[in-house]
């Protein structure tokens, strides 16, 4: 099971500039897009029938990295939640029928989370819908990003 990171904190040490006006805009509209694309995909999970934290907790189950098995700890710190708190949306994720628990074959007392079909047709049209918004989007958040490339 993965350890939940804490989360750095932002350094008070060193010397740094002080934002300029061009600073605090760009920070404004890169927080109003994050919440924008947010937004959308909160969307467009209800619109399907799901929570907004389920489709999360597909995609996090789908997209782990190197497509490696997904324990319920994995699942946590992907979600940046408590275990408890991953139990919780997995029992709701299974009654739905989106989620199955299955006996890790390497060790017979861990449980890894596999998609149903119907969560990999969800996810599909999903991240579907979200690879377009992020297109649509791309332009504004590489002229941000662009104003502090090195």
């Amino acid at each position: 099971m993965a350890a939940m990171k804490k989360r750095e904190k932002p350094s008070a040490g060193g010397r740094q500039r002080l934002p300029t006006q061009a600073d605090y805009e760009a920070l404004s509209e890169f927080r109003y897009q994050i919440r924008c694309f947010l937004e959308f995909s909160q969307d467009a999970a209800k619109a399907i029938g799901l929570v907004p934290q389920q489709h999360q907790a597909l995609l996090a189950i789908r997209g782990y990295p190197g497509g490696a098995p997904v324990a319920i700890g994995d699942l946590a710190e992907r979600l940046r939640v408590k275990h408890h708190t991953a139990v919780g949306l997995i029992d709701r994720l299974v009654a739905a029928e989106l989620v199955k628990r299955v006996v890790d074959p390497a060790d017979h007392r861990r449980i890894l989370l596999k998609l149903t079909r119907r969560a990999e047709k969800y996810l599909a049209d999903l991240s579907a819908a979200h690879l377009g918004e992020l297109s649509r989007i791309e332009p504004l958040l590489t002229q941000i990003f662009s104003r502090y490339a090195k």
